[in-house]
């Protein structure tokens, strides 16, 4: 009856509620830190944004086939599945900020290297180092993000901090678009080195030096990655959804521009906005739905978050027209909003309870990069010797598959608001 009563209050009272969480949501001592995190985040991701929706054309201009366009994402996916572990690990004993500047610098200084290559190995090899600098960013961001959120506000601090990526996923593709269509692909890569430039700058001056942060003593926690997934079915269970989750924004961010280009022909801000609106919808999500993580189910939230972005996934195989895409992509954007905020707040209380919030989200990107690189070929694999418009039913039936896995593993345990 709470739920009912919740979506009958007016609108402006729902507003009043969630703004007033939002400021208890993260203690006094800590909104800096916070709000400085969001924003790198978000500068960083814009950038990245900006580029991604035009890099398969790219690539397909250079002579890529659907295989080697999966390969320029893949590649990316490649180097963090290997160096997330680590990097996550490591942040828990000796530090968060070094890393992400790190990180930071990185994706600055690769930006220039986009502008000088001009051969797909050459892309590949630079996405390889790009995901190498992303391993050094996104879990320890969300790791501290976790240390610095209260119990019980999991849900909606992680859906408060997830807003930033959805809202910069959303706004780069469209800025790509546009700037691709006034000037160049070069100008789209030199927007995302000078976006990533404020994110190193941000990081420099004002997170606090690492006398500051929250280092844990003694040996460094256990390396959990492999060992406890398989272990732990409870973080079986996230891992699975989150990788495919994924696998269908692999198939979307590689091979819907192309879908749109060949078969409606579509600008490249049509393009933009396409890829931008399913990004953009999940993320005004985030926060209703994160407050929503706190206070009912999370597992029903995850897993009805799963069914409606299949269906998104399985429509655009029927797509007719521009609006029949931007339906469907509305669809998928509606599913990730719903379930992600549940899904990490499930994954920061994994975090606390091992003790090793670095390492567990750590796994949670690992899932995300997996599901990236075996999405993408999956696509691409569609596309070469089949068609390209079963790339995204194929990328639907792995989201169907890992929605099912997570639910038989979470109802295996007694209900709650889990």
């Amino acid at each position: 009856m709470d739920f009912f009563y919740t979506i009958r209050e007016p609108f402006s009272q729902l507003s009043a509620k969630i703004i007033r969480n939002s400021i208890r949501a993260i203690p006094s001592d800590h909104k800096g830190i916070f709000a400085t995190l969001f924003f790198i985040i978000f500068s960083t991701v814009t950038g990245v944004g900006i580029v991604v929706p035009l890099l398969p054309i790219y690539a397909h201009d250079l002579g890529a086939t659907g295989v080697y366009v999966a390969m320029i994402f893949g590649s990316f996916s490649i180097s963090r599945v290997f160096l997330l572990p680590y990097f996550g690990r490591l942040s828990d004993r000796k530090g968060r900020k070094p890393f992400i500047l790190a990180g930071l610098i990185s994706y600055t200084l690769i930006s220039i290297a986009f502008v000088y290559s001009d051969t797909v190995n050459g892309l590949i090899f630079i996405r390889f180092i790009q995901g190498a600098g992303s391993a050094m960013i996104m879990p320890v961001v969300q790791a501290y993000v976790g240390e610095i959120t209260p119990p019980g506000s999991e849900g909606y601090s992680m859906g408060l901090f997830n807003l930033s990526m959805f809202l910069s996923l959303s706004l780069g593709p469209l800025m790509g678009g546009v700037i691709h269509d006034i000037w160049t692909m070069n100008a789209a890569f030199v927007c995302m080195g000078l976006l990533s430039l404020i994110g190193v700058l941000l990081c420099f001056w004002l997170l606090p030096p690492l006398p500051e942060e929250r280092i844990r003593s003694g040996p460094l926690p256990a390396h959990i990655p492999w060992s406890l997934v398989i272990k732990d079915l409870d973080l079986f269970a996230l891992f699975s959804f989150r990788y495919a989750y994924t696998a269908c924004i692999g198939a979307v961010w590689c091979f819907l521009p192309l879908f749109a280009d060949a078969v409606f022909g579509l600008s490249g801000a049509r393009i933009g906005l396409l890829v931008m609106l399913g990004v953009f919808i999940s993320g005004i999500l985030q926060l209703p739905m994160g407050y929503a993580a706190d206070r009912f189910s999370r597992r029903v939230l995850t897993i009805s978050g799963g069914v409606v972005a299949a269906a998104g996934m399985f429509l655009i195989y029927f797509a007719a027209s521009f609006s029949d895409l931007l339906a469907a992509i509305s669809l998928f954007g509606v599913g990730g909003g719903i379930s992600m905020p549940a899904i990490t707040a499930l994954a920061v209380v994994k975090g606390e309870q091992k003790k090793a919030m670095g390492s567990v989200m750590a796994v949670m990107t690992v899932a995300h990069s997996l599901g990236m690189l075996t999405g993408s070929l999956a696509a691409g694999l569609a596309m070469d010797f089949f068609s390209l418009r079963l790339a995204f039913p194929t990328a639907g039936l792995v989201m169907v598959s890992g929605t099912l896995v997570f639910m038989v593993i979470q109802f295996r345990a007694p209900a709650g608001r889990a």
